[in-house]
């Protein structure tokens, strides 16, 4: 039940919302995804849920270009929210690496006035994705190690 949930959230969520904006989407629209960088990294239900939604994103990034509509993805590493305090999950050193809320939104904005597809906040957390592409064996093997 809770992995259902959380499919319905992350990825349909997504697939049902931009769907119902679809009709007034028009040439010089934006749609911007927020997904996670646990969409790019494997580690359990969350993690094939936002990869779910990222998939969706990128596909939609093709499927309406030929419209003019351009679909920009923000992939956010650890972020303080209320919903998600962070604080309490790092030592404190670690902490200064967690995103506040105001940089997304900063990268987001300039994602869309950019024109940027899809991009990673803090940027450090793109050269995890990349690994998890081209070596996804051996990151597997580094995640488990790490993890004991």
């Amino acid at each position: 039940e809770r992995i259902e949930e959380v499919v319905r959230v992350n990825y349909l969520g997504s697939v049902w919302t931009s769907r119902a904006f679809l009709p007034g989407l028009v040439r010089g629209s934006h749609v911007v995804n927020l997904v996670s960088v646990a969409g790019t990294v494997a580690v359990g239900p969350y993690s094939a849920s936002k990869h779910a939604q990222l998939a969706f994103s990128r596909s939609l990034t093709v499927e309406l270009a030929p419209r003019g509509v351009a679909v920009h993805t923000v992939n956010p590493g650890f972020v303080e929210t209320d919903g998600f305090p962070q604080r309490g999950r790092f030592p404190r050193p670690l902490y200064r690496f967690v995103a506040q809320p105001p940089l997304v939104v900063e990268r987001l904005l300039d994602a869309v006035d950019r024109g940027k597809r899809e991009i990673f906040v803090p940027r450090w957390y793109r050269p995890a994705a990349w690994l998890q592409a081209l070596a996804p064996g051996a990151f597997a093997r580094a995640r488990a190690r790490f993890q004991r």
